[in-house]
């Protein structure tokens, strides 16, 4: 088969590599109808992160099962299902509290030694813990509905989770920090999901910004670093925001966030720290601030997110703005990278 494969800085190729198959009772196979980029695909593409040459890339993907381990019960070949983009038993402590991106016996899709989703199929490890059937399969759903589902893998349910963490409710207002597709939906999370009245996006960029308004941002504020804070907090009559969402995970989005929360205010992060950032905590002391962080539990969502979807209440199809073949993979990286693609579809 054919899969995505991590060269080096700046090298992403298309080769052949052994068919996915069963390993594992737990396993099953999936075969890709869609699949995508991720931002933090791109910190080892730009370098940020090393990886071993020849890892196979991509976490997130939607397909076809066509073939279960003896133990599987909860999917079958045929069905159309939705791969978080870590695995997950599903069972364990951490799951039960709905934490699977911590799960006893987790992992991660494109991580060494696992398939990845950017590639035409995918060995899928405990199975019944991961994969969530998409009600009708194939024929219940269009091609525009089926983007949207691929959505959930990541994106839409990590926004989601950084308004969670931050503690949205509904009337309330939120500012949100990153117009990627992550901060992108969780601008449509806390609209649609959460019930937010007033979500302010710091957004740069005309075309997500536009996006942006289009999931419910009433306002749009251009302005980075301090700048960024002071029209934040001029815009809540000087107070600041009551929940911020960090999308980013860099040092000066962390310090907008915490600038820009009001006193008793709630930051949720989500975005990947690949460069640490220094958290100062007196300032976090003196304004009584909540820090709420974690890599999202996609599989906690998964079963409202995909209900919402497929009854039409949801729609995260947009961020997908580029849409190319596996064999173009390349052209994604260098498209997203350039900041000419929000997020890059692989489909076909």
């Amino acid at each position: 088969m054919r899969a995505a494969l991590y060269q080096g800085a700046g090298v992403v190729v298309v080769d052949d590599v052994p068919d996915a198959s069963i390993a594992e009772p737990t396993d099953a196979v999936v075969q890709v109808l869609r699949s995508c980029i991720c931002g933090s695909d791109l910190w080892s593409y730009r370098g940020i992160v090393n990886r071993a040459a020849g890892g196979r890339q991509g976490h997130e993907f939607l397909g076809v099962v066509t073939d279960v381990g003896a133990e599987v019960t909860s999917v079958r070949p045929g069905d159309l299902v939705i791969a978080p983009f870590t695995w997950s038993d599903n069972t364990c402590p951490a799951c039960v509290e709905g934490l699977q991106s911590k799960c006893d016996n987790g992992g991660t899709f494109g991580a060494p030694g696992a398939d990845g989703g950017q590639g035409e199929a995918v060995r899928v490890p405990q199975a019944d813990g991961t994969l969530v059937a998409v009600p009708g399969g194939v024929d219940g759903v269009d091609d525009a509905r089926l983007t949207a589902l691929l959505a959930l893998t990541d994106v839409m349910a990590t926004g989601l989770h950084g308004a969670v963490l931050a503690g949205v409710t509904e009337g309330s207002t939120v500012a949100v920090i990153g117009d990627g597709a992550v901060g992108l939906c969780a601008v449509l999370g806390a609209k649609q999901v959460l019930g937010a009245e007033r979500v302010i996006l710091m957004s740069r960029h005309a075309d997500r910004t536009a996006l942006g308004r289009t999931f419910g941002a009433t306002d749009v504020v251009a302005e980075r670093g301090a700048e960024g804070i002071a029209a934040v907090r001029e815009l809540t009559g000087g107070r600041g925001v009551p929940f911020v969402v960090e999308a980013v995970g860099t040092p000066e989005s962390w310090e907008m966030a915490l600038g820009m929360a009001r006193a008793g205010g709630h930051v949720g992060a989500v975005g990947i720290p690949h460069q640490m950032p220094e958290l100062p905590l007196f300032p976090i002391v003196r304004s009584h601030l909540t820090v709420g962080a974690g890599i999202a539990p996609v599989r906690r969502y998964l079963p409202d997110l995909i209900d919402r979807v497929t009854s039409g209440r949801l729609d995260p199809s947009p961020v997908f703005d580029l849409t190319l073949p596996l064999e173009r993979v390349a052209e994604g990286y260098a498209a997203m990278d350039e900041r000419r693609s929000i997020k890059t579809m692989l489909a076909g």
